[in-house]
């Protein structure tokens, strides 16, 4: 079945794009939702701007439309990764080099097609991101909804996944800024990882003795022990720190071992993991700090898991961290791999080394790309999945929850009953 044409208009996504180094600079201030200052990253007009994104639809040659849209982090330009992804430049470009390359494309099959494309040069240089992130998202659902399966299903059949049953991932929701409100957010979701805090600035959020977030998680877990209803729940603590416990202890690994085992004293009995503790601004150290720090944690008896993010961020970097154990979990920023096929590549590699695999992406996402990666999660069986797009808390943790549980309960219904979609229009199964 081939692709016969493609539509393409512009999208907004759940949240904003930040200028990060800027704000890191701790030369910028809030001014509401505002950031007051100078932006410091190339292409950025102000600190905080708004999300764009690109929507691709593949028309089949019978009518079957694929999704996939276009997007790229809230920290663009930051780490490494590709420059912002602006809506009215790149739709230009996507209709001048990417269409008629798609025009034509037979999507029986999907993971050849999506190599294809995301190895694809235009004038000697790579896509951006963003773009072979949504064309890959359309390709796959192309292919799905053409073979009448959910996603999850086509990557375990062309990747030859051999789990015999679809399976829930827990979500890690995140917080931004509303690190109170939105922490009481989850206490009532009963989240199973929390909060995330937003951590990106050691003066106003760390403290220069870590002393700031001491608080916090003292609040914290104190909130969760007094205001949880079921008993049994139990959630993870993770925090996003943005490198700023480097920042705060010179990049001493003693000094940063000791104190985040001081929070993992207060976190007790809860499991607490933290997110980028540190970012030296180039990947390489980065990437030899945080292996340092998971063999000093691990040498003082500390179970904490350390979350690698910033400059973990193609596949090729991924599998860098993994073989190093730079960390115990490697967050898979999915729109920073470009196409989704990394994606699968990178959590099955996980997997096979024994990190930690997390789809994670951003906030600054859509439900599209969400709804995509969280097949990938459930057919790779990652160890979490982030809860996006938004800040919001529960608008994430909806979109993802809702596709988690409509995927697993029809891919396990197809496995017990044997149920086609080309005999059958539809049932009702009690699961």
């Amino acid at each position: 079945m081939k692709i016969k044409h493609v539509i393409l208009s512009r999208s907004t996504t759940g949240f904003y794009f930040d200028d990060q180094k800027a704000i890191k600079s701790g030369k910028v201030s809030h001014d509401g939702f505002f950031y007051s200052g100078t932006p410091q990253t190339e292409g950025f007009t102000s600190i905080r701007q708004k999300g764009e994104a690109i929507s691709i639809q593949l028309i089949l040659e019978d009518g079957t439309i694929g999704y996939g849209d276009c997007a790229a982090v809230q920290y663009s330009g930051a780490g490494g990764r590709d420059p912002l992804f602006l809506a009215d430049k790149n739709i230009k470009f996507i209709e001048k080099n990417i269409v008629p390359l798609l025009i034509g494309v037979d999507v029986t099959r999907f993971r050849e097609n999506a190599e294809k494309f995301d190895r694809l040069l235009i004038n000697g240089k790579h896509v951006h991101t963003a773009i072979r992130y949504g064309v890959t998202q359309a390709l796959l659902s192309a292919t799905a909804n053409f073979h009448k399966l959910t996603m999850a299903e086509i990557i375990r059949k062309e990747y030859n996944i051999k789990n015999k049953t679809y399976k829930k991932i827990p979500i890690f929701s995140q917080s931004g800024d509303n690190r109170y409100g939105a922490a009481d957010q989850m206490i009532i979701s009963k989240a199973e990882i929390l909060p995330h805090a937003l951590i990106n600035n050691v003066e106003e959020k760390l403290g220069y003795n870590g002393e700031i977030l001491y608080e916090y998680v003292k609040w914290l877990i104190n909130r969760i022990n007094t205001k949880k209803i079921d008993p049994e729940y139990h959630p993870v603590i993770q925090l996003d720190v943005y490198g700023t416990m480097g920042e705060a202890f010179n990049l001493d690994i003693s000094k940063i071992g000791d104190y985040i085992i001081s929070l993992e004293k207060l976190c007790h009995p809860y499991e607490l993991r933290i997110e980028g503790p540190v970012d030296t601004g180039e990947k390489m150290s980065t990437m030899e700090a945080l292996r340092d720090l998971r063999v000093y944690l691990e040498s003082k008896g500390s179970n904490v898991k350390i979350v690698a993010d910033e400059w973990c961020n193609t596949l090729e970097d991924i599998k860098m961290f993994a073989d190093n154990k730079a960390g115990h979990i490697l967050q898979i920023k999915t729109p920073d791999l470009g196409g989704v096929n990394n994606v699968v590549e990178a959590a099955l590699y996980c997997n096979k080394k024994d990190i930690g695999s997390y789809i994670g992406g951003t906030c600054n996402e859509t439900n599209i790309s969400a709804q995509t990666t969280t097949n990938i999660a459930i057919a790779c069986n990652a160890k979490q999945m982030l809860g996006k797009p938004g800040m919001g808390v529960d608008e994430g943790r909806m979109i993802i929850k809702n596709e988690m549980n409509r995927v697993v309960a029809l891919a396990n219904a197809r496995l017990k009953w044997w149920f086609s979609f080309e005999s059958r229009n539809c049932w009702n199964i009690r699961i």
